[in-house]
C-alpha cells in the first residue's frame, strides 16, 4: 500500500482531488488530500508548515502538488525528505529558492481585501470541464500565498520527481528549463515526464487518466 498526499493549487480545498482519490484509494492505497488553510492573512509558510505537519505523521509518501502546490510541496519536502519516496508536480513544477507565485506568473495579483478572488469566467487552460465546479466550490485564496517567496535548500533533489504536464508538454519543458529561470529545476537528472494534455485543471477533466499515472508511480 501506497500512501498518496494531494495538494491542491489556488482555490482548491481537497475535495478537487476527490475523483482521482477515488479511483487510488479502490486499488487499495491510502489517499490523503490536503485542504490549506484560505484564511486572510495566510501565506506560503503556514501552508508549508501544515504540509510539513502531516508529512511529520506519515511514511513512504508519494507527495502531489497541482500548479501553486507545487511550490508547497517542493518546501515541504525539503524539510522532512526522509518522509517522501517521491514527489509529483501536476501541471506545475519546483520554483527557485526566493520566487513567489507571482514572480513565476509576471503579472502583480489583484486582490481584494486581502484576498485574490475566485474567478468568475473560466481561464483559458481551463479545458474539458465546467468551471462552475471552482466558482462555486472554490475560495478566495490570501494574496500572500501569491507574493510570498518560497524558501528550501536542495534536499528535496535527492528525491525523484515526476512532472505531469498537461497545458505544455515535455518538450517544452527541456527547452524552457535550459534558458528561463523559472523552470531552471526541472531539468536534469531525477525527472521523469509525462504528458497528459488536457488543460491547467487534470483532476476535473481527466481524472481518470491522472489517477491512472499516480497509480504507476
Amino acid at each position: 500500500m501506497t500512501t498518496y498526499v494531494l495538494v491542491p493549487g489556488f482555490h482548491l480545498g481537497g475535495w478537487a482531488w476527490d475523483a482521482v482519490a477515488s479511483t487510488i484509494k479502490d486499488e487499495g492505497h491510502d489517499v490523503r488530500p490536503v485542504s490549506p488553510r484560505l484564511d486572510p492573512g495566510t501565506g506560503v509558510e503556514e501552508h508549508v508548515q501544515q504540509l510539513t505537519d502531516v508529512l511529520d505523521t506519515l511514511d513512504d509518501v508519494v507527495l502531489v502538488g497541482h500548479s501553486y502546490g507545487g511550490l508547497v510541496i517542493t518546501a515541504a519536502a525539503d524539510r522532512n525528505p526522509s518522509r517522501v519516496r517521491h514527489l509529483v508536480y501536476v501541471d506545475t513544477g519546483p520554483l527557485p529558492d526566493g520566487m513567489s507565485q507571482a514572480d513565476f506568473d509576471g503579472t502583480p495579483p489583484v486582490a481584494v481585501g486581502g484576498m485574490l478572488p475566485v474567478p468568475v469566467e473560466a481561464p483559458p487552460a481551463a479545458i474539458g470541464f465546467d468551471w462552475a465546479v471552482v466558482r462555486e466550490r472554490g475560495c478566495p485564496q490570501p494574496v500572500a500565498t501569491a507574493t510570498d517567496p518560497v524558501r528550501h535548500g536542495d534536499a528535496w533533489r535527492a528525491l525523484p520527481r515526476t512532472g505531469i504536464l498537461c497545458s505544455f508538454s515535455a518538450a517544452q519543458v527541456r527547452e524552457l528549463a535550459a534558458t528561463v529561470p523559472a523552470f531552471g529545476l526541472m531539468a536534469g537528472d531525477g525527472w521523469t515526464y509525462h504528458d497528459l494534455p488536457t488543460g491547467h485543471w487534470p483532476m476535473f477533466s481527466e481524472p481518470a487518466a491522472l489517477a491512472s499515472l499516480l497509480l504507476k508511480i
